[in-house]
């Protein structure tokens, strides 16, 4: 096991989430196995007095603590740039910081928090520039366009700074943070029951991988287990959530190459979707119907027969579309060879979902962690290596012949039973929960003393992605960078937490 192979002072945690506190020179040689590409960074994470890193190996994911000595902790960033935004987080959120990081400049902090920081960190007002240094680049008929924070179409807000050369993107820089709503402080001290509604609004278009994961994690604490019916309707609405989001995304990446004729017919099958979970759950995004112990509320009687005529919908009507986008020349030369993730920097990023699929990358935390009910259902991973627009299209169209898949199995193969089943832990425990949404894999690592929440992180699988849309962009023409942006269709309120 992963845990065996690294030197620690103890172990704490229940499983399957060990945590293992560190030296710091183990720290730093784990640090360097990162870099080396022999580990996966995960997650890394802060608390008043100590940081936190998930790595992944294989199928296996420890957590790994340093204590923080006078505020400060070995960086992770210096030499593995993926941690590089999220130790400028940990400095935001909790005071902790890396001196030897020469990025130390704020990320989510605008300077506009007041003088205390979320998780009770103390900080002099002054001391957060409100003026933001982007980097600078150098050379001849280089100059700026600044775009957001604010947008023309209904979108969360960032900002990006592109350097150009008549059309030509030869820098974007990100920055984000405009939709930080202290999501993991409102955390602290509530009760499992309102942290798994905040849970569920991390993200809004991925409220079910997030409730999902937040349950896994809080269950792996408490060492429960839950009910075999409840595991198989959880999958079932993650990929209803999966269904409704790629043909949101697919029609949206046609209607920005001006092909508006795909968006409004993706955009029926995902009112299809969304339907179809109102009458099986009672809302249309499933929000707050898995919980931590199993689901708040069973599928309905008609359910089944709902979602069984949804797939032979789509079925019938999908291929039709996919043929339609992949036989339209305008389209294609729009997105084929436009917007490039070398997959050197995906895998260097661990970046998932169809970033990471469409560009050679392997993972989805469904096969790869085979956490309930996956590790009982048969399904493919797609993949391809072209790494560009067309290849995040076609991994998405390909991952819904898989989505109907799973659920035509899961409601063959769905038990009968309760639902729910009460939670009533005691003590400080600990546990780690994972997720594959459609945009990727997100992790909760939480912290519990009986029924209440002590420490919260979640994380959103854009962290690992929003670096990359700033390097696919490069060499392309502004007008590209919408599709670009589109067919990465990274989370704002995900990433600013």
């Amino acid at each position: 096991m992963l845990i065996e192979r690294i030197p620690g002072q103890r172990v704490e945690g229940h499983k399957p989430a060990p945590r293992v506190i560190v030296s710091p020179e183990t720290w730093r040689m784990l640090t360097g196995e990162l870099a080396a590409g022999r580990m996966t960074l995960f997650g890394l994470w802060g608390d008043a007095n100590e940081a936190h890193m998930a790595l992944l190996q294989d199928a296996e994911i420890v957590v790994v603590t340093i204590e923080c000595q006078d505020g400060k902790f070995p960086s992770v960033g210096q030499v593995h740039p993926p941690a590089i935004r999220l130790e400028r987080a940990i400095h935001d959120l909790c005071g902790s910081e890396s001196p030897d990081l020469q990025d130390q400049r704020p990320w989510l902090n605008h300077g506009r928090w007041g003088v205390k920081r979320p998780l009770g960190a103390q900080v002099e007002a002054h001391s957060i520039p409100t003026t933001y240094q982007f980097l600078l680049s150098e050379g001849e008929s280089l100059h700026q366009i600044a775009v957001g924070p604010v947008h023309a179409g209904i979108i969360e807000p960032g900002h990006f700074r592109f350097t150009v050369n008549g059309e030509t993107v030869v820098r974007l820089e990100e920055r984000l943070g405009y939709v930080h709503k202290g999501i993991e402080s409102l955390m602290a001290g509530a009760s499992i029951e309102k942290a798994s509604r905040l849970a569920g609004r991390t993200s809004g278009d991925s409220t079910v991988a997030y409730a999902f994961a937040f349950a896994n994690a809080v269950e792996a604490a408490a060492e429960v287990q839950v009910p075999a019916r409840a595991v198989f309707l959880r999958a079932l609405m993650a990929e209803l959530e999966r269904l409704a989001n790629h043909f949101g995304d697919i029609g949206a990446i046609c209607n920005d190459a001006s092909f508006v004729l795909m968006h409004a017919q993706t955009g029926i099958l995902r009112e299809r979707c969304l339907r179809a979970a109102d009458v099986c759950f009672g809302h249309r995004l499933m929000m707050d119907r898995i919980v931590p112990g199993g689901l708040a509320r069973d599928i309905a009687p008609e359910g089944q027969t709902r979602l069984r005529a949804l797939i032979a919908e789509i079925r019938k009507v999908f291929p039709q579309l996919v043929e339609l986008y992949d036989n339209t020349a305008s389209l294609q030369d729009r997105t084929v060879s436009t917007g490039f993730a070398q997959p050197s920097l995906v895998r260097q990023y661990g970046a998932g979902g169809y970033v990471g699929r469409a560009s050679g990358r392997a993972f989805d935390a469904r096969h790869n962690l085979k956490y309930p009910p996956y590790d009982q259902l048969s399904f493919d991973i797609p993949v391809l290596d072209a790494g560009d627009v067309d290849a995040r299209v076609w991994i998405r169209i390909r991952e819904v012949d898989q989505s109907l898949s799973l659920i035509e199995q899961i409601l063959d193969r769905l038990p009968g039973g309760p639902v729910d089943i009460g939670l009533n832990p005691a003590g400080r425990r600990e546990g780690l929960g994972v997720a594959e949404a459609f945009r990727g894999d997100v992790l909760v690592w939480v912290s519990l003393e009986g029924d209440r929440i002590v420490r919260c992180h979640l994380r959103d699988a854009s962290w690992f992605q929003w670096p990359l849309l700033e390097a696919a962009i490069n060499g392309n023409i502004v007008a590209d960078f919408p599709l670009c942006n589109k067919s990465f269709n990274c989370s704002y309120s995900g990433h600013d937490l």
